[in-house]
C-alpha cells in the first residue's frame, strides 16, 4: 500500500528547501552544492549525459541494430472517472479529441486519444475515493483511436456507442477495431511471399490435341530416319573393306637400252 492509496492529500503540498541555514538545517553547510566552481553558483544547469567537455559516455559507445522506439504510437489517455466527474459530461454526451480538449481533460491533438475503463467515483463531499465501480449511468457515444475492452462494455451496457477509428498502423494493416476480428488483413510482401503456392498450368483441350499429334509423329520420323541410315551404313562398310583390301601390282614396263657411246679413237 502507498501513502497515495491512504487519502488523495498525501504529499500534495510540499515545503520548499531552505538552504543557507547551516548544518544543523539537515541539508550540510554547502547546501548539497559542494565547494566553489560552477556548481555551487546560481543559474547553473549541466545537460544530460555531460562529463566535463570529454566525449560523452553514449557517443563513445558503438551503435549498430535496428530498433523500432522511432516508430512507437503514443496516445494521451482518460478514464472514464475523470469524464464522468466533469462538468461537461455528467449528463453524457459525445466524447472525441476535440470536446476533450475543450474541456481541459486532453492536452491537444498531437497525439491519439485513448478510453481506459479504470472508474474510481469521488465523493464531493468528502473528497475521498470510493471502491471501483463497475457500471456508468449516462450514455455516451465515444469516438477514439482506441478503447479499453473494460471501457467499451460499460459504455455499451449503458446504451452508449462506440466508434474505435484505430491508430495510423491499424489502417496501414487493415485492422478493424470494431469488429471481433482484430487480425491484421493487409499482409506484407515478406508475409506473402513465404505463403504463396504456385498454381499449376493446365493446357486447353486445342493445345493438348496439337501436343500429343506431335508426339505420334516423332516415333515414324525416327523409323524413316534408321530406315535410310541402314543402306548408307552398309555402303559406307564395303568401301572401308575396299579400301582395306591390297591392291594388285601392275606389270612393269621394260627399261630402254641405253645406246653405246663410240670410242674416242673412232
Amino acid at each position: 500500500m502507498m501513502i497515495h492509496d491512504i487519502t488523495a492529500k498525501a504529499g500534495k503540498y510540499k515545503a520548499r528547501k531552505r538552504v543557507g541555514r547551516g548544518e544543523g538545517s539537515g541539508h550540510g553547510k554547502q547546501s548539497g552544492r559542494g565547494h566553489k566552481g560552477a556548481g555551487s553558483r546560481s543559474g547553473t544547469a549541466a545537460k544530460i549525459g555531460f562529463e566535463g567537455g570529454q566525449m560523452r559516455y553514449f557517443r563513445r559507445m558503438p551503435k549498430f541494430g535496428f530498433t523500432n522506439v522511432a516508430f512507437k504510437t503514443k496516445f494521451w489517455t482518460v478514464n472514464l472517472s475523470d469524464i464522468i466527474a466533469h462538468a461537461d459530461f455528467s449528463d453524457g454526451g459525445k466524447i472525441d479529441s476535440a470536446a476533450l480538449i475543450k474541456a481541459g481533460l486532453v492536452r491537444d491533438d498531437s497525439r491519439d486519444l485513448k478510453i481506459l475503463g479504470h472508474l474510481v467515483l469521488k465523493d464531493s463531499a468528502k473528497d475521498s475515493a470510493k471502491p471501483a465501480a463497475k457500471s456508468i449511468k449516462v450514455k455516451f457515444e465515444v469516438e477514439a483511436a482506441r478503447v479499453s475492452a473494460s471501457a467499451r462494455q460499460m459504455i455499451i451496457d449503458a446504451g452508449g456507442k462506440v466508434n474505435e477509428t484505430g491508430t495510423r498502423r491499424d489502417v496501414v494493416r487493415g485492422v478493424d477495431r470494431n469488429s471481433e476480428d482484430k487480425a491484421p488483413k493487409n499482409l506484407t510482401k515478406k508475409l506473402t511471399r513465404s505463403k504463396t503456392v504456385k498454381a499449376p498450368v493446365i493446357a486447353e483441350p486445342e493445345e493438348a490435341d496439337a501436343k500429343g499429334k506431335a508426339k505420334a509423329k516423332k516415333p515414324a520420323a525416327t523409323d524413316k530416319l534408321a530406315a535410310t541410315d541402314k543402306p548408307a551404313a552398309a555402303d559406307k562398310s564395303s568401301s572401308t573393306d575396299k579400301a582395306a583390301a591390297p591392291k594388285a601390282a601392275a606389270p612393269k614396263a621394260p627399261k630402254a637400252a641405253k645406246p653405246e657411246k663410240p670410242a674416242k679413237g673412232e
